[in-house]
């Protein structure tokens, strides 16, 4: 009986090991097309999620680690499409502008799946749609996003120019 329980202990910590070997080595968060101002003060980076469970964004930094001026997400859909701003002004919120901290990513939303459907003709417009807009005061040329997944912390670096 003892051989049998510590069989099954042995099991599960090698199941969760690879579970969560898995899931560090294969990261959810993933990005797409990249939009900048002409001043490259203003970025938009497509995001969405590859995994089976929600992505929640918890920090963006660019250039390394400086404050962005302006972070907010946008969540959208394939029809609608994004818009890049370096205001988020009333014709912004129409593209559903929020906060970033108040936006989880939900599964199955990885941009090239999104491309897919568009390319299908079987996007609707309930299918969610995200981008992180992200305005600084200088060129723009890395933005880090620092997320959680699964209670794992990721880092996703975008290259911008």
């Amino acid at each position: 009986m003892r051989k049998i329980i510590m069989i099954s202990i042995i099991s599960i910590v090698v199941i969760l090991i690879g579970i969560f070997s898995f899931i560090k080595f294969n990261p959810p968060l993933v990005s797409g097309t990249i939009g900048a101002t002409n001043d490259h003060n203003a970025v938009l980076v497509e995001i969405g999620n590859k995994g089976f469970s929600e992505v929640k964004v918890d920090d963006v930094l660019v250039n390394g680690n400086e404050e962005p001026l302006n972070l907010k997400m946008q969540v959208s859909n394939p029809l609608k499409g994004f818009i890049l701003t370096d205001t988020f002004d009333e014709e912004a919120k129409e593209y559903g502008i929020h906060d970033i901290e108040n936006v989880t990513i939900k599964p199955d939303s990885a941009p090239s799946a999104q491309l897919e459907k568009v390319n299908n003709g079987t996007d609707t417009t309930d299918d969610k749609s995200y981008g992180i807009n992200v305005v600084h005061n200088k060129v723009i040329e890395k933005v880090n996003i620092k997320y959680s997944y699964l209670g794992i912390s990721f880092d996703e670096i975008v290259t911008v120019k």
